[in-house]
């Protein structure tokens, strides 16, 4: 009896062992499949879960200080390039147009006035070239009279030896000579004065003429004076850089802006990319225009097809604000991470236009 007992107690731990091997062998099946599964993915595919989605971002700027004097958007509004933003105080820059434009018109006068001054030093000119003409004229009569009565002079001086003639009649001819020296030489004393006073009418015309030139350039000056105050009014009226939306507008009416500071940010929503940083162990057989899964986390995982567009120049860490120095301190070894630009296949769908920037997305590049 004792014999029977002990025979049917050795059958269930034989039962046991044999379901304990069969679920063993299969966790080494399934184990084993799933290796070779993720093996054979992870050599056709790279993925990360640190890509985000990126969007152009256009600060608004004013370009010239002033009190804003009307805000014309609201937060997340949508603006068309062009839009008016903002409108600042104009009132100092009209002031300062109106005197750039009343300088421009004297300058313009003043134009006037030299031509004028230049004509009338010209016709100076020209009255002082004649007189020195009408000079040299009388010069030559001179010249002929004083030859003439030269000769009336030596024919009495022979005559008045041979008493041919009276005293009074030799001393008429000898006054009649000296008169005519003393007139030549009176004409070419008045020829040397005028053709000095014509020099220095000409010179003073050349000066005048100068004048025209100094008030052509000064109308240039007052012209892009004009221009300037012109352009300074228009900065007045703050525009949209480009199509988008608005961020929040830290902007009210009354307050001082600052010239080049940065208060708020068109977004433009309708061009968006995805911006995926892969470790660089991960890049040896990714290459541009490679198939990209991108899984959108805002939509419930789903997946839109995107392509690989480009590879940042740099590491992320190299473009921080504060770049790590390896060359200082104990060293120690991190993978680092290069920023990849994916652009969305096609950028018209409906989700694309939901998304924006900053939303979290997990990307599959396809390396085949």
């Amino acid at each position: 009896m004792a014999d029977n007992t002990q025979k049917p107690e050795a059958q269930p731990a034989k039962k046991t062992n044999r379901g304990f091997l069969i679920v063993l062998i299969l966790l080494v099946i399934g184990g084993g499949w799933f290796g070779i599964s993720k093996y054979t993915y992870g050599q056709h595919h790279e993925d990360t879960d640190d890509a985000q989605v990126e969007a152009n971002s256009s600060p608004v700027i004013p370009r010239i200080s002033g009190y804003v004097t009307e805000v014309r958007v609201k937060d997340n509004d949508r603006v068309k390039k062009g839009d008016t933003l903002l409108v600042l105080d104009n009132r100092d820059l009209k002031l300062k147009l109106d005197q750039a434009n009343a300088a421009l018109a004297t300058a313009e006068s003043n134009v006037g006035v030299a031509e004028a001054s230049t004509n009338a030093a010209q016709a100076n000119v020209s009255t002082y070239q004649a007189n020195v003409a009408t000079i040299d004229a009388q010069i030559e009569t001179a010249k002929i009279n004083v030859t003439r009565t030269t000769q009336d002079y030596n024919r009495y001086a022979n005559l008045i030896k041979d008493h041919s003639i009276t005293q009074q009649q030799f001393e008429q001819a000898d006054a009649a000579k000296q008169t005519a020296e003393r007139q030549l030489q009176v004409l070419q004393e008045q020829r040397k004065q005028a053709a000095t006073q014509t020099t220095a009418v000409a010179s003073q015309s050349q000066a005048t003429g100068k004048q025209i030139s100094v008030a052509n350039a000064t109308i240039k000056q007052r012209q892009v004076d004009v221009a300037d105050a012109q352009l300074n009014l228009s900065y007045t009226v703050v525009t949209a850089p480009q199509d988008g939306l608005i961020s929040r507008v830290n902007v009210q009416p009354g307050q001082y802006l600052t010239a080049g500071q940065s208060y708020f940010s068109v977004i433009a929503s309708d061009e968006v990319w995805v911006v995926a940083n892969f470790k660089e162990t991960q890049l040896a057989k990714m290459k541009v225009g490679q198939k990209v899964d991108i899984s959108l986390d805002a939509f419930g995982g789903k997946d839109i097809e995107g392509v690989v567009a480009s590879f940042a120049p740099t590491t992320g860490a190299k473009m921080a604000l504060l770049p790590p120095d390896n060359a200082s301190g104990n060293f120690v070894k991190v993978v680092q991470r290069v920023p990849v630009k994916i652009e969305f296949k096609n950028a018209s769908d409906s989700t694309v236009k939901q998304l924006r920037a900053g939303m979290n997305v997990v990307v599959d590049v396809h390396l085949d």
